[in-house]
């Protein structure tokens, strides 16, 4: 079939021709979006999943769906090792920017942009990037703790919103990266604006330790957001996903193929784009068989063994390579803690400094008190086939 036309495109965060399997989550975030415009309390939501489940794919069309909607959105993806404040400092200027472009609302911005100087300050922003033309207002968001400055920030953010007659939506993606001291005063913040009833959203996404730490943040947590799980998809949407885009583009796919490819993604986003990807570009004839996909089954894993796969394992050290090479062993998982430890012949005490690393890097969490297991699908597959000598069928 013709390369030009491909419908799939895998990649980090690209949008699937087709959006299956997620309107439930869509729904919810949308209504959040127009009661927030309207004053009406509105649930932020929290998106827990694997990796390539589609999460910052759900984050960006929920963004979509806030501008177009009129809210004023700022996105981030939390890196390791860089502060909250160094990342919304820069963003919540340009906020504030947009809405001083409203008459009603000059007053209550110029108030927010002190704030934001004074918040600037006390934490040690560089604002030689970030034009904050004010003086800074004395004792509003200047104390120097983030728990108390970010939420006299996010108020002032709010009402300057208010006066706008606008909402301001922030999306964070890999909220698991976040420090704990950070996530409990973003937590803080939004529940004080909750409490004000201000037009202000929030919307992140993470891994599934993301409900535990925020818990652990602050217990009204679970409370203050909603916590949709993004996983697998269902069979029926599994087949949508890659029949749809198929058709769209006038061709077609054997039940044959499409049962195949199901089965070897297990479902999963990202896989089924690569699985599609590839059969598209392998078959000749007038629609995707059994045999182009089967065939695309070799591609699309060397392609990910090349890529998804290695990215992930190469940030971990040698003896971290080592854990996880034991959880492998082991096979599907989840896992006991005390199995890896008795296959690596050490004791679960001696193997927490190097769990807790791994745990850190996003590559494997804890689903229950005393398991964990990978945070990328299929993985114990990928090391089964390159670092055990075990082809797995």
């Amino acid at each position: 079939m013709d390369e030009v036309r491909n419908p799939f495109a895998p990649g980090a965060g690209n949008q699937p021709p087709e959006l299956a399997g997620r309107e439930a989550v869509l729904k919810e975030a949308n209504t959040a979006i127009q009661r927030a415009l309207i004053g009406k309390p509105s649930r932020s939501q929290m998106l827990l999943g694997l990796r390539g489940v589609g999460k910052t794919v759900l984050l960006n069309k929920i963004e979509e769906m806030a501008v177009a909607a009129g809210h004023i959105t700022s996105v981030i993806e939390a890196p390791e090792g860089q502060s909250l404040s160094q990342l919304l400092t820069p963003k919540i200027n340009q906020v504030l920017r947009k809405l001083s472009l409203v008459e009603s609302a000059k007053a209550s911005t110029h108030h927010a942009l002190r704030a934001l100087r004074s918040f600037a300050s006390v934490f040690k922003v560089s604002i030689n990037d970030v034009a904050i033309s004010v003086d800074p207002e004395v004792g509003v968001a200047d104390s120097g703790d983030i728990e108390s400055d970010l939420s006299d920030l996010f108020v002032k953010i709010g009402e300057a919103a208010r006066e706008a007659g606008k909402a301001w939506t922030l999306l964070i993606d890999e909220v698991q990266y976040l420090k704990a001291t950070d996530l409990g005063a973003l937590i803080v913040a939004l529940h004080k604006v909750n409490q004000k009833n201000l037009p202000v959203l929030f919307f992140g996404a993470g891994l599934p330790q993301v409900a535990a730490l925020s818990g652990n943040a602050k217990s009204y947590a679970e409370r203050l957001f909603h916590y949709p799980a993004v996983g697998k998809l269902q069979p029926t949407d599994a087949e949508k996903a890659i029949r749809q885009p198929i058709e769209d583009e006038g061709e077609k796919i054997s039940d044959q193929a499409l049962t195949e490819i199901i089965k070897k993604t297990q479902g999963y986003p990202y896989f089924l784009q690569e699985w599609g990807y590839q059969a598209w570009n392998i078959a000749k004839g007038a629609q995707i068989e059994l045999t182009d996909a089967q065939t695309a089954d070799g591609e699309a894993t060397q392609r990910l063994d090349d890529g998804f796969f290695k990215v992930r394992f190469d940030r971990l050290a040698p003896k971290e390579r080592e854990y996880v090479i034991a959880m492998a062993t082991l096979g599907a998982g989840p896992y006991r803690s005390s199995d890896v430890a008795d296959a690596l012949g050490e004791t679960s005490q001696s193997l927490g400094p190097r769990r807790a690393k791994i745990i850190n890097k996003g590559m494997i969490y804890s689903p229950s008190h005393g398991d964990i297991a990978f945070t990328v699908p299929m993985f114990n597959e990928y090391l089964t086939r390159n670092f055990l000598g075990i082809e797995q069928k």
